[in-house]
């Protein structure tokens, strides 16, 4: 993952950590899907997303706690969860992201995909996370080699 060797999650904690690995995953999603290695960007910006949706819930625990109905033990509990608490719109089709992380985890990405557009998609959610805009330039240096 592109986090590997950049950042120690632990260290980081459950606040820092989870925001830090959304930014290099955004970053180097983004990267690959220029490239044109469209099923590895889509599993880091799903990486990217889950880690998001986590920083936020640990930010912010509190604020989402009359929303919540027990835990949120899996990713669309808590996209859910977000969109029942008014942080995320609800316009992000988070059922068909999935389908499409599992289709490039089999190497099966629909040909009719536009990457651009699924980059765009992604982006206005980090926005609404509060996860962007972040300066890259902070962000500790890209090694070309982990893909």
């Amino acid at each position: 993952m592109p986090h590997f060797g950049l950042m120690d999650e632990n260290l980081l904690g459950p606040v820092a950590g989870p925001l830090q690995r959304a930014r290099l995953h955004i970053r180097s999603g983004r990267r690959r899907l220029n490239q044109g290695k469209i099923d590895a960007g889509i599993a880091t910006l799903a990486d990217a997303f889950c880690s998001a949706m986590k920083w936020y819930l640990a930010a912010n625990r509190q604020q989402l706690a009359p929303h919540a109905k027990g835990e949120t033990g899996d990713d669309q509990e808590l996209y859910d969860l977000l969109v029942l608490s008014g942080v995320l719109d609800g316009s992000f089709d988070y059922q068909a992201f999935d389908l499409l992380v599992n289709q490039a985890l089999e190497g099966r990405t629909p040909a009719e995909l536009d990457p651009a557009e699924l980059m765009l998609e992604i982006e206005k959610v980090m926005l609404q996370l509060g996860v962007m805009p972040f300066d890259e330039s902070a962000l500790p240096a890209e090694d070309p080699a982990t893909y």
